[in-house]
């Protein structure tokens, strides 16, 4: 479909769903036309709806409260990425007001309802994204989460999200919720389309005080049968009998898929949860917001504006005490998963209706967040995806994993999504060519996999080296350029995180070292090679072409 007629198809479609509590602001159609007309780079085509506490240059930033509506000179750093990359802003959407919510009907802008059931909730607070890209007006959506607003809208519109480890995607020229905590989430209805989303967006040099790189030592991903922690039946007793059974169906899927599943206790996650809001944490609420909201309390949604206040009245004392009591709780956390790769959570219990949550504004918000309020104060990253459904409703499930393993949890997620893992979204990789016994399969290819290296594909050298089989032990092959009689050799290229390299480069035996290999594409990587000294009574094994197909003969 061409720029033009994906924009044409967009409006066509918010005219045909009637949803107008969907949008905050919408771009003219003839401006949009024209953006997408330009628009060059790997999201070219892309029709980006965006929460309206993310600044867009042109549109007003309104937090959903009218009066606190300011007109930003600039893009945030992650809208600017995304439209450097070819990404066509269609518009701000609805949210719980200041980001306040898990339920999206705190809003002057109207109740946000389903894409699939209006009388029930549409998930909060980025509650306008979501369900912008569930009723496929938007290709990808910007949200914010803090206590899951970028996970609980995910299941309820049966759409995927991902929530990054915090600060690897700037939240400059965002509206805080919770400054320390937030996090810049995008939703979108395919995994892929969401990582490559994802990896636009994180990176340093936004601005941001709070942001963060990848470590050196961040994995690649998960391994080919990671361990997978998920709570006993007893440590969920909100979730209802179709939920439980729609819970239990993932979980076996993904042991089909090859995980080994490891049932745990989640004791101190859920007592991490609690503090979130009934602890002195929501403080950072009043710092954003507070002025503001006793500055207007007239202009202040009603059942935001007491939250916020409140949060005001907190003592620094509170702060200091459930600071420590959040450390004991993330020590205890680390203890329960300890050995394992990931943890598999039902996103949220059930979906309510909007005539419960405006019985019980609170109570039922605070429900919704019973499976994600730990997640950012344990300095987790997660990935929301679809699991069937339950209730009526879409049923989805969170993949969740330590800070900077992000891969790791979107490839465990990608076993229950189903299609090909993907690295469009993660820590950069050493590439390292291996032509011998560290090849898939050979001796010594687990001093590769113990360090997190993962099989990217077989190449081939320049036509300039000679392979020689070497009287060592294990029997292994060495390459050595050279000037005249060279031929191409068949390798694997392996991506190793950072920090594996320099680890393996200092545990190489001689005569083997690593240096600079040409590829038979002109390009240069790492690779193994050998000392001349070690060729005198070796074996000139060239013809073969690979040290596979020597063995072979």
């Amino acid at each position: 479909m061409s720029a033009a007629a994906r924009v044409e198809a967009a409006y066509a479609r918010i005219e045909e769903v009637d949803r107008p509590e969907v949008w905050i602001a919408l771009r003219p159609r003839e401006e949009v036309l024209a953006e997408a007309a330009g628009a060059s780079g790997p999201l070219a085509g892309a029709l980006l709806a965006v929460k309206d506490n993310i600044d867009v240059a042109g549109l007003p930033t309104t937090a959903g409260c009218p009066a606190y509506a300011y007109a930003p000179a600039v893009d945030a750093p992650v809208v600017a990425r995304l439209r450097a990359a070819g990404a066509t802003v269609i518009g701000k959407t609805n949210l719980d007001q200041f980001a306040t919510g898990l339920v999206g009907t705190r809003s002057p802008y109207g109740a946000v309802r389903d894409a699939r059931r209006p009388a029930y909730v549409a998930g909060g607070s980025s509650s306008g994204s979501a369900v912008a890209v569930a009723l496929g007006i938007a290709d990808l959506a910007l949200g914010t989460d803090t206590a899951g607003s970028g996970r609980v809208p995910a299941a309820f519109q049966g759409i995927c999200g991902i929530k990054p480890t915090r600060g690897l995607v700037p939240a400059t020229g965002v509206v805080p919720a919770c400054r320390t905590l937030d996090c810049v989430t995008v939703f979108a209805r395919d995994l892929a389309d969401a990582e490559g989303a994802m990896a636009v967006m994180a990176g340093t040099g936004g601005g941001d005080p709070l942001e963060r790189g990848w470590p050196p030592n961040a994995p690649l991903g998960a391994p080919p049968s990671p361990r997978v922690a998920v709570p006993s039946p007893a440590a969920l007793p909100e979730l209802s009998p179709a939920a439980h059974s729609a819970f239990e169906a993932a979980a076996a899927r993904l042991e089909e898929a090859g995980a080994e599943l490891v049932e745990v206790e989640i004791g101190p996650l859920r007592a991490a949860a609690r503090l979130l809001y009934e602890g002195a944490f929501v403080a950072e609420r009043h710092a954003a917001v507070g002025d503001f909201v006793e500055a207007h309390p007239d202009a202040v949604e009603k059942t935001v504006g007491p939250i916020v206040a409140a949060a005001g009245r907190l003592a620094a004392r509170d702060l200091a005490a459930d600071a420590e009591r959040l450390a004991i709780l993330r020590r205890g956390a680390e203890a329960e998963l300890a050995g394992t790769d990931a943890l598999l959570m039902p996103t949220v219990p059930r979906q309510p209706s909007i005539a419960e949550v405006r019985a019980d504004p609170v109570g039922v918000n605070n429900l919704l967040g019973s499976y994600t309020n730990f997640c950012n104060l344990l300095d987790l990253a997660a990935v929301a995806v679809p699991a069937g459904d339950a209730d009526g409703g879409s049923f989805g499930v969170t993949v969740m994993a330590p800070a900077f393993h992000d891969r790791v949890a979107a490839d465990v997620a990608r076993l229950l999504t189903g299609g090909e893992t993907q690295t469009l979204f993660g820590p950069p990789a050493e590439r390292l060519l291996a032509v011998g016994a560290h090849r898939a399969g050979q001796p010594l290819n687990g001093e590769l996999t113990a360090r997190g290296a993962r099989l990217a594909g077989t190449v081939r050298t320049a036509a300039e080296y000679r392979l020689y089989r070497l009287h060592t032990e294990p029997e292994k092959p060495g390459l050595v350029r050279v000037a005249d009689g060279g031929e191409s050799i068949e390798g694997e290229l392996w991506e190793l995180p950072v920090a594996a390299l320099g680890s393996f480069l200092a545990a190489l035996p001689a005569p083997m070292a690593l240096g600079r290999v040409r590829l038979a594409d002109g390009s240069e990587t790492t690779g193994f090679l050998c000392e001349p000294v070690a060729l005198e009574g070796a074996d000139d094994i060239t013809a073969h072409g690979s040290w596979l197909e020597y063995l072979a003969a």
